[in-house]
């Protein structure tokens, strides 16, 4: 643990309103002191170099750089910085992408309480993480769903299909795109249907976009 009283954060979020909701909020804990702040990632960056902080909270969709991309800069040149997601969304493929590329130490929503934060900040000062459980159920799914995908094993030209499928084209419309048989297109279709367990066009595409395969 850091010698210093106070625990130093920055923050980074695209609206400026956010920033100075989360500035006025946090001004109320006296063991809290806000030390840089940006809505271009980018540019905070910069001002780390001169400016020592313990914790970043980010925003996870932002222009110029994004959130994933602030992080994985902050892990790289500044390695004691701890990060702390905040996001409008908790989308489990998001998460993923924070806490593999990024090796974050928590993540919360932003419609979260300022106590939960504040919570979340001092926890992962003291080496912990925090991670809202709605965000971990996210996540969950989302690791769920990428192992039924794999177990799935379609091939290439399958999901090609399925793609030209969503967009309502006829098997001779389909064939002729990819350069094959209408015949091989008839295996494909009952190939894929048989491997993601649907039996009609309706269901398949339900189960690709639940997949992210569309």
């Amino acid at each position: 643990m850091s010698t210093h009283t106070k625990i130093r954060l920055a923050i980074a979020d695209d609206h400026q309103i956010v920033i100075d909701g989360l500035c006025a909020a946090l001004m109320n804990f006296p063991d809290l002191s806000i030390d840089a702040t940006n809505t271009d990632g980018l540019l905070l960056l910069k001002e780390l170099t001169n400016t020592p902080i313990d914790i970043l909270l980010t925003d996870v969709m932002m222009p110029q750089l994004s959130g994933v991309g602030l992080a994985m800069e902050v892990k790289k040149r500044f390695p004691a910085i701890k990060i702390i997601a905040l996001s409008m969304s908790g989308s489990g493929l998001l998460v993923e992408e924070m806490m593999t590329k990024a090796a974050i130490e928590g993540y919360l929503l932003k419609h979260c309480g300022i106590d939960e934060l504040r919570n979340a900040i001092e926890k992962v000062f003291s080496g912990g993480t925090y991670f809202q459980p709605t965000v971990l159920d996210e996540l969950s799914k989302h690791i769920k769903l990428k192992q039924q995908t794999s177990a799935v094993r379609l091939t290439q030209r399958e999901k090609e299909i399925i793609a030209l499928m969503e967009k309502d084209r006829s098997n001779k419309q389909i064939a002729d795109q990819l350069f094959i048989s209408v015949r091989t297109v008839e295996t494909h279709r009952k190939n894929i249907f048989r491997k993601t367990g649907t039996n009609n066009l309706l269901g398949l595409v339900k189960w690709a976009y639940e997949h992210k395969l569309l």
